[in-house]
């Protein structure tokens, strides 16, 4: 098994083998991110990809998951990727899932037939991030498109068959935007209605803009109580009633994990008690956190 640079994935595959069939993010400007910069965005050989899921055949008694990396696997040809999923069917029968990240553009660039191909071939689900369905946060951050263009993508791959794992970031909007950056953020998620909706909690990391932002005071901070206010008002504001709603990733201040139509009440109430928590902390114990 070989790999290029630092390989990410979501918290859900991490019991996955993992196994690049692209390098890099084809995007990789968002001023947030600090993924992938090692590296230039390129399509991986396809005897490499080949060679190494033969090579994890050999390694490995039992694979149940397979998580196609890096940052943006769906813009390889469609029949490459086609010959991909027919080599994990052949090698990995007992397989029961087979994912990866999709960016907008390279959700645009299939078609609905090809996406279908993809699907009867194997390729269960993909995660999209959003990041936020508000404009100004999107423009800021330079996501590189509108939210609506990301709502569109998103039903895109959900009306081809194919299970859709949607993020989005709390704080990206600042104190400014807090409540506009929740609420159509909820927005956009009730329009696309995931299976899955995936909150992360900004971590800003060095040698990105928003590193730099921060620095010179031109972009402030949510405090972990505004943080958890902000996730509240986006919880409330959730009509996706099919949606699993997860927030289990390492950056979140709390772990949540429940569907909309049967544990919104209980997940407002671990908010709450979460933000009164955080509220008796001093802010120089935020750093800890």
């Amino acid at each position: 098994m070989r790999y290029v640079g630092s390989v990410y994935r979501p918290p859900s595959e991490a019991r996955s083998l993992i196994v690049q069939v692209t390098f890099g993010c084809s995007h990789n400007t968002c001023a947030f991110c600090s993924m992938y910069k090692e590296k230039r965005f390129s399509i991986r050989p396809l005897e490499e990809v080949l060679a190494d899921f033969r090579e994890a055949r050999q390694l490995y008694p039992q694979v149940e998951k397979i998580f196609l990396a890096d940052g943006d696997a769906l813009v390889r040809k469609a029949g490459e990727l086609g010959t991909i999923l027919d080599t994990i069917r052949e090698l990995f029968p007992e397989c029961g899932r087979v994912t990866c990240y999709a960016s907008p553009d390279s959700v645009k660039i299939r078609t609905d037939g090809e996406l279908q191909a993809l699907r009867a071939k194997g390729l269960t689900m993909v995660y999209m991030g959003l990041e936020s369905g508000c404009d100004a946060v999107l423009e800021k951050m330079k996501k590189g498109h509108d939210a609506a263009f990301i709502v569109e993508m998103g039903r895109k791959i959900r009306r081809n068959g194919i299970a859709l794992s949607v993020t989005a970031i709390t704080g990206l909007g600042g104190p400014t935007l807090l409540e506009k950056h929740a609420v159509e953020t909820a927005a956009a998620f009730n329009a696309m209605d995931p299976e899955y909706i995936g909150m992360l909690t900004l971590m800003v990391e060095p040698g990105t803009p928003l590193f730099d932002w921060v620095r010179d005071g031109s972009f402030k901070l949510l405090t972990p109580v505004e943080d958890l206010r902000e996730t509240r008002l986006l919880v409330e504001h959730l009509d996706s009633p099919g949606s699993v709603f997860r927030m289990n990733h390492a950056s979140n201040y709390l772990a949540l994990r429940g569907t909309l139509n049967g544990d919104r009440d209980a997940m407002l109430a671990a908010i709450d008690r979460a933000a009164a928590d955080l509220s008796l902390l001093r802010p120089e114990e935020w750093r800890g956190l």
